[in-house]
């Protein structure tokens, strides 16, 4: 695999699995770490901006939601965005450092959008938490950890 295949799939991945669509990429961040063939740095780079532009896509989804939130292609259920908006009206911003957890991070991301989160804000908490959690992975990964 080339280095340029293997950032590309890396960037997929994490892009992917930021969104609704089911993707892991945490095992292809792990496979491409043991591998050994491709930049550390460069591929918790590419991994972090992968997982925060699907993390974007959300935010964008959640400002727009009333315009759709009934639609039966909706990517959250009705019960889980307002499990999520209770959680982070009660947290507030500080629940964006949670994005990265399986199964809430995502509708809170969506959340942010429709509560009006300003970008830059939900843009440096997002992008902390997700880069914190690749680091981490990659550390556990090296055994440094």
């Amino acid at each position: 695999m080339t280095a340029l295949a293997a950032y590309l799939a890396l960037f997929l991945a994490a892009f992917l699995a930021a969104t609704i669509v089911p993707a892991q990429s945490e095992a292809v961040l792990v496979g491409l770490i043991l591998a050994g063939d491709q930049s550390l740095p460069v591929l918790l780079l590419v991994a972090t901006t992968g997982n925060v532009l699907g993390s974007v896509v959300n935010w964008l989804l959640g400002r727009f939601i009333e315009h759709f939130r009934n639609r039966p292609w909706f990517p959250v259920s009705a019960d889980k965005l307002a499990r999520a908006e209770a959680w982070y009206r009660r947290f507030g911003i500080w629940s964006l450092l949670l994005s990265w957890v399986p199964v809430i991070g995502d509708p809170l991301t969506v959340v942010a959008g429709v509560l009006r989160t300003p970008f830059l804000t939900f843009l440096a908490l997002v992008t902390l938490a997700k880069a914190g959690r690749y680091a981490v992975l990659a550390a556990v990964t090296l055994g440094l950890m």
